[in-house]
């Protein structure tokens, strides 16, 4: 038989208790701001404090559970004969659990339906944080979360219904919410259900089975790969642009926009004014030269940040999350340590660097301690002798994305093609996987650059078919000339040994290999002037060998590295990458 009793506490001492003894028994009498005058007993903690003894105000139950174990449950009764109803219960399920007409797990799920959905939440989000995921994504879980709960008038787990989120998610499309938007939102709570599950607070996912929307169909927000020669402009402008902004010219307001005595305004930068507002800029701050360092350091580094995402496909996150401790510049193979952490597969990748961008990074970490070694001495600290291993690479601005914007319209560059895709900080992956297809990089071997987990997702969304030479393509398709007998094609091949078609694999005119170079323009290197053409290409060797086999993405890759300094088309290298989803 199970019972019902009030379990002896213990908490901290009153800061305003008066310790008095009786009958060789210490106790502390205090009076709170709100009732009579109270006395407990004292006694010594685990810790070695004095602490306070009192009985709880509510009754615990002590029973044996269906698997002969003894289980504390706290009945939250004041009374008694409540406490003995609840203990009557559980001393009734456990029977049932006994005698195999209810299952262990139902039993334990029991426990928790009475169990405020709020409480739930906490855990559920307390367990996200102990995995260690991104803080804005268990922000964003716990805001969807309580909107849905609030919503769907979700208030402990037997609330929870599919029928409510399906309504929901109605309502959401009827509102014109963007089907990725409607299926992030449902996924929280399928996330929420399968913690549930495991952690025995329900039987099943009652929304396992909520269909997702068709967001292919409703996508909003289409990409679009920038250009070379876009991005030329694009890489010269953030390091003019914050200059600039001081020597814009002033002129006269258009007549029509004019109000009051606001009869001028500062002339809009452009891609041919840039350079000669750079210099009036200069001049206007040459009695502010720490000022005008600071203006042409952030230029440099915006303008390094912008080559930085073209060139090794890094999101902007994974790019701001770089520490000096985590680059790797002066070896054979220059490349730089993802941690895991700040990855969004949550695997941790070795991420190549191009020679050119290493020789960049490495100039820009040089830079920098200049800089700091310049502060210390203006004020007087030690010295530092090299970067702090955790000083940040970059300082990536919360927004970036409106900086770019102000670039893109001082570049000339539309933000919104005649397709209606856009451009924003994320395309400039997008360009990355775009070269790297241009440049006849192997869709395997871009796969495992862009760190995705399906080919499909590197091909056919991070690669803009309008920037592919689609037409010259075509001609690597083998010939078929009319009125020509075929067997008189093979004697001749026979023959001679050669064959008249020489473009007729497909394969190897499409695909590089050992010998096929993939070529696309690029940021030239003028270093030497008798180095053009072909000379300026990254010669990348690829397996020709099929891949049958499912091993790691990089494992039948084999590369020999010939690098020069070039332009925008990104390599890639043997270096350990993983998958991720996008």
């Amino acid at each position: 038989m199970g019972t019902v009793f009030r379990k002896t506490i213990t908490r901290s001492l009153p800061a305003d208790a008066e310790i008095i003894v009786r009958n060789g028994e210490r106790f502390a009498r205090w009076k709170p701001a709100k009732g009579k005058t109270r006395t407990e007993l004292v006694i010594v903690g685990n810790d070695g404090t004095d602490r306070i003894a009192t009985t709880a105000a509510t009754f615990t139950a002590k029973y044996r559970d269906g698997a002969g174990i003894v289980r504390e449950v706290s009945t939250g009764c004041r009374d008694e004969q409540a406490a003995r109803r609840i203990l009557a219960d559980l001393e009734r399920r456990a029977e049932l659990v006994k005698a195999g007409v209810i299952t262990a797990a139902e039993d334990a799920v029991a426990d928790h339906q009475a169990t405020s959905l709020d409480d739930h939440f906490a855990a559920y989000i307390a367990h996200q944080k102990a995995k260690g995921l991104n803080a804005i994504r268990v922000r964003n879980t716990e805001a969807r979360l309580k909107r849905l709960a609030n919503d769907c008038s979700f208030r402990r787990l037997a609330d929870l219904h599919a029928d409510a989120l399906q309504r929901w998610l109605a309502d959401r499309a009827a509102e014109d919410m963007s089907a990725g938007n409607r299926n992030e939102y449902r996924q929280e709570l399928v996330g929420f259900g399968n913690w549930c599950v495991k952690t025995r607070r329900l039987v099943g996912n009652p929304f396992a089975d909520v269909p997702k929307a068709d967001a292919k169909a409703d996508q909003r927000r289409h990409r679009r790969s920038l250009t070379e020669d876009e991005l030329r402009r694009l890489v010269y402008v953030a390091t003019l642009r914050p200059l600039a902004e001081y020597g814009r010219e002033t002129v006269r307001k258009p007549k029509s926009e004019q109000t009051g005595r606001q009869t001028w305004e500062k002339a809009a930068l452009t891609f041919d004014t840039l350079a000669e507002a750079a210099e009036r800029g200069r001049y206007a701050l040459r009695d502010n030269p720490a000022f005008l360092a600071d203006l042409e350091h952030a230029g440099r580094e915006r303008a390094l940040v912008y080559k930085a995402l073209v060139l090794t496909g890094l999101r902007k996150g994974e790019l701001a999350s770089l520490t000096v401790g985590q680059m790797e510049l002066d070896g054979a193979v220059p490349f730089a340590t993802l941690n895991a952490s700040d990855e969004k597969n949550r695997q941790g990748n070795s991420i190549p660097l191009r020679a050119d961008l290493a020789a960049d990074l490495r100039e820009w970490l040089d830079l920098k301690l200049h800089r700091e070694r310049a502060d210390a001495l203006r004020t007087g600290q030690p010295v530092p002798t090299r970067l702090p291993a955790a000083s940040p690479v970059f300082n990536v601005p919360a927004g970036l994305v409106r900086i770019l914007d102000r670039d893109l319209n001082a570049a000339g560059i539309p933000k919104r093609d005649e397709r209606g895709r856009t451009v924003d900080v994320h395309a400039l992956r997008h360009s990355f996987g775009t070269l790297l297809s241009r440049a006849g990089v192997a869709p395997r071997t871009a796969q495992a650059a862009m760190r995705h987990s399906s080919i499909d997702l590197t091909m056919n969304t991070y690669t803009d078919p309008k920037l592919l030479d689609v037409h010259g393509a075509l001609d690597a398709l083998p010939a078929f000339p009319l009125n020509t007998d075929p067997r008189t094609e093979r004697i001749a091949v026979k023959a001679t040994g050669t064959d008249p078609n020489p473009r007729s694999l497909v394969a190897p005119a499409v695909a590089p290999d050992a010998g096929n170079r993939g070529l696309s323009q690029s940021f030239p290197d003028q270093s030497n002037p008798e180095r053009t053409g072909r000379e300026h290409s990254l010669i990348l060797a690829v397996s020709g060998d099929l891949v049958k086999r499912k091993d790691p993405l990089t494992s039948a890759v084999s590369w020999s590295w010939k690098v020069e300094r070039k332009g925008v088309e990104p390599s890639t290298s043997a270096l350990r990458t993983q998958r991720s989803p996008n």
